[in-house]
């Protein structure tokens, strides 16, 4: 969720950045300096990069200099810079505004970005040296957040670290491009940057900077009489840790706060809010729903709290584990059981706030990962750096999206609010972080969660009550207004899908022509497959939209004139857009997008659907198939070469997928690969390629684990995953199309087993790719809707999304990932439900790019539309 808060700075609905008028409200006054003579000048919405004209270019890679400053000392810091580096003829590049430099440093800001104003790069080492040598002294008395991912210069604002001035990238170990530096062989590698200072193990580091590094690993927890044992969590403010006292061995909780980083909505920082907690835990001292203050000591710059450590399970824990609607097995006895636990649990936590509340404290900040339960049954409230007094009527500046209560209540109100909301979250996780977007949709929640658990009505009443205040606002569109999936007939369903979607199109703008999740704001994102515009079109069309010759042209004019670094791939790139633009018959247009990819180094892509080879050579081949190139066979022929020769055996993958592995799944693991290798067979028979399949697809299987109720899912270690992208139904899926081939038992015993998780009741999402649509679009394929309409499991699915929908536009919307605000793209948001819900529902059965139902064409892919229109 970290990623996505600061873009939901700019828009109430949709996630976005912040715009040029935004940004110019705030820029710093630099930005309007006029350019020096000899200098050019880029700018962006964030960055302002200048550079000399004619001076022998950078180095592709090297040591940069970056200046870190609170707000206050920014424009000082930013004017030195200036000065210094025009003078003697170096390149630059700073945070063109105080907004932007707010948001890099908030709380949950990028650990390893934060705390960097602007960066300096230097020629050389001499130059680096001289700078940091000069700067230093110039900039005496600046202070600002320490830079975790770089090595600090003396105790001022500069710190350096090792790294790409030219952006180049190579493939990571998901098979996706990442930013990259060439290596002591000349190879190109990622370029990490992390939230730890590490160089390079071919770079040496400068023998000026030694005593530096000696001087950042002076600095130690000896001598504290504390041992840190564990990480418990991170944020860009500081670290919570588990330890023990090392006299009396009793367990204890350090929380650490980062001086000027971590800033809060007011701008505190997270040192001040230390402290604040520091004086709310004394005030509520002897609370057993409080923890005890232990101690409060300063390490190096950071200051620490020390809390008596509660061995209880966090509610959201125990509510994940307990939840009984995600199970395959589920039954009203377990559904009622439930109800007792979670009924008992809310009275607890009621009295545990209001105790609080006695002694003159709001809590601020409540959801379940603040509340811990445990084994004895204390309930115990943590984490209070935004408590407040109740006498003084204030609102917190930092809490959970789903519990924050609207700008009319103050004091003791917004913990009632907080209550309320997890009457309702217990019962139907995260769809309350919707009420941001639609308040009044508690009385749907509601209605919901009444019809699936025997929870009495006067105790959701009473939630919906306090949620919608004493006066409630007039509310515009009623959630009941939209027609609904499951209840209204599949035309006005779809009809309403697509008014929210056109409704929300900005074709005035060049990043984006729909808005969607935040990758689109990544290079290539505005127009690709997953969260751009031809996503979106290709959804619309499919299901029978009247055309749009101007988003088309669009569409168009940003892929014949990609952006530098847009990627290639077909979900995250140009492939995936010229497959669109075919689609839509603009079939020379999709040529010519195909041509700019053949140009490129394609072949160095990974092997993954998502982004790589198996995504490149399915639509070369479409492509082919569409217009008889011999150059696109070609190619796709490659494609199919080049995998198979890296795919390796059953058993060459870790059993773990994601984290510090590369990824299983449709999307980016090895059953994107298989897809591949099938379709090459149906085109050729060669059977080695059905071989290569079944390899790819164990592959996946490997890093799949059984849960406790039976289903097999993708395991990541710390959880399990039945989704489309990196889960269960996207491998079943090309699974299915293998044994269409050849007949394998034991494949036939782990589909069924994937397929189990389509029997869940509950997903958090509605998304294609990561929620319940996916599962919708799987059991379409699957082949579970016929002539009479969905089965039973599908049309169950499909009503589903009743604990999803919202009303936009005249229409009918749903929430991209993480939930906080509206998507209309294909990955994560309406445009996906749109598509699912027509392979279940239409009698055009749309199905997912490249990826047909049983009796489609030998691609799988459905012959071109030449009557788009619906009518």
């Amino acid at each position: 969720m970290d990623r996505y808060e600061p873009y939901c700075l700019a828009d109430r609905l949709f996630y976005d950045v912040l715009g040029r008028q935004q940004n110019e409200a705030s820029d710093f006054s630099l930005v309007s300096r006029p350019l020096p003579d000899g200098w050019e000048r880029h700018e962006s919405d964030v960055w302002m990069y200048y550079g000399p004209v004619g001076e022998t270019p950078l180095p592709a890679q090297g040591w940069k200099i970056h200046i870190s400053a609170r707000l206050e000392d920014a424009e000082r810091a930013l004017g030195v810079m200036w000065d210094y580096c025009v003078e003697r003829g170096i390149a630059f590049k700073y945070l063109r505004g105080q907004a932007t430099l707010l948001m890099r440093n908030a709380k949950t800001a990028s650990r390893g970005a934060s705390g960097k104003l602007a960066t300096l790069y230097p020629r050389d080492e001499k130059e680096l040296e001289t700078t940091l040598t000069e700067l230093d002294e110039l900039l005496d008395g600046v202070q600002g957040p320490y830079i975790l991912s770089d090595l600090r210069y003396d105790d001022g604002p500069l710190f350096v670290r090792y790294g790409g001035f030219a952006e180049r990238k190579c493939v990571g170990k998901d098979g996706e491009l990442v930013l990259a530096i060439e290596n002591a062989d000349g190879e190109l590698v990622p370029d990490v940057r992390g939230a730890t200072f590490a160089t390079p193990e071919w770079v040496p580091l400068p023998a000026f900077l030694e005593p530096h590094l000696a001087a950042r690993n002076a600095v130690t927890v000896e001598g504290l009489p504390y041992e840190i044992e564990s990480v418990l969590h991170f944020s860009n403010g500081g670290g919570v840790y588990l330890g023990r006292h090392s006299r009396s061995g009793s367990r204890v909780v350090l929380k650490e706060a980062r001086p000027h980083a971590g800033l809060d909505a007011a701008g505190r920082d997270a040192v001040t809010r230390l402290r604040h907690e520091r004086d709310i835990l004394r005030r509520l001292a002897g609370l057993d729903a409080v923890p005890a203050l232990l101690d409060h000591f300063t390490l190096g710059e950071h200051e620490f709290l020390v809390e008596e450590f509660v061995d209880g399970v966090p509610l959201q824990n125990r509510l994940v584990s307990r939840y009984p609607l995600t199970s395959a097995t589920c039954d009203e006895t377990t559904i009622a059981e439930y109800t007792d636990w979670a009924l008992e649990t809310v009275a607890a936590v009621e009295d545990a706030v209001r105790t609080l509340h006695g002694r003159g404290v709001v809590f601020g900040d409540l959801h379940p990962n603040n509340i811990l339960l445990t084994p004895s049954g204390r309930i115990c409230l943590i984490d209070f750096e935004v408590a407040m007094l109740a006498a003084d009527g204030g609102r917190a500046t930092l809490a959970n999206p789903a519990f924050f209560a609207p700008a009319d209540r103050t004091g003791t109100a917004v913990d009632e609010y907080a209550l309320a909301c997890l009457r309702l979250g217990l019962f139907a996780p995260m769809t309350t972080v919707t009420l941001l977007l639609h308040r009044p949709r508690v009385r749907q929640i509601a209605d919901l969660v009444a019809e699936t658990f025997p929870v009495p009505r006067a105790f959701l009443d009473e939630a919906c009550a306090t949620i919608l205040g004493p006066d409630p606002e007039p509310d515009p569109a009623p959630v009941t207004a939209p027609p609904l999936p499951g209840e209204a007939p599949w035309p006005e369903v779809r009809d309403a899908l697509h008014r929210a979607i056109l409704a929300a199109a900005t074709p005035e703008r060049d990043d984006r022509l729909f808005p969607g999740d935040v990758a689109q704001f990544d290079d290539g994102g505005g127009i690709n497959m997953a969260t751009g515009a031809a996503g979106v079109l290709y959804a619309l069309a499919e299901t029978g939209a009247d055309p749009r010759p101007d988003h088309e042209e669009w569409l168009a004019k940003r892929a014949l004139q990609p952006a530098p670094g847009t990627p290639l791939g077909f979900y995250d790139g140009l492939h995936g857009t010229a497959y669109a633009l075919e689609r839509l018959g603009r079939r020379q247009d999709a040529l010519d997008v195909a041509d700019i990819c053949l140009r490129e180094d394609w072949e160095r892509l990974g092997t993954n659907l998502f982004s790589g080879l198996a995504g490149v050579g399915l639509n070369l081949a479409h492509l082919h198939r569409a217009t008889g190139e011999t150059a696109l066979a070609e190619a796709a022929d490659r494609a199919v070469e080049l995998c198979a020769e890296r795919l390796g055996g059953p058993d060459d993958v870790p059993d773990i997928s994601g984290g510090d592995h590369p990824r299983a799944g449709l999307m980016h693991g090895s059953s994107g690969t298989a897809l591949l290798f099938l379709h090459a067979y149906e085109r050729t028979g060669d059977t080695a390629l059905l071989d290569r399949a079944a390899d790819a697809l164990r592959q996946d299987l490997r890093r799949c684990k059984h849960a406790d109720d039976g289903s097999l899912q993708v395991n990541q270690d710390w959880r399990l995953l039945p989704y489309l992208d990196e889960g269960s139904v996207g491998i079943s899926l090309v699974l299915d199309r293998y044994l269409d081939h050849r007949p394998d038992p034991e494949l036939e015993k782990a589909r069924h087993d994937l397929d189990l998780v389509t029997r869940s009741r509950y997903f958090v999402q509605s998304g294609l790719f990561t929620g319940r649509a996916g599962i919708i679009a799987a059991l379409a394929h699957h082949g579970r809707t016929g002539p009479e309409g969905p089965g039973p499991l599908l049309a169950a699915h499909v009503r589903g999304l009743r604990w999803h929908a919202l009303p936009y536009g005249g229409g009918l919307a749903f929430t991209g990932d993480q939930l906080l605000r509206l998507s209309m793209d294909l990955a994560t948001g309406t445009a996906g439900v749109l598509l699912a819900l027509g392979a279940a529902l239409d009698e055009r059965r749309p199905s997912l790019p490249l990826i047909g139902p049983p009796g489609d064409t030998p691609d799988g892919s459905a012959q071109p539309r030449t009557d788009r229109g619906r009518r």
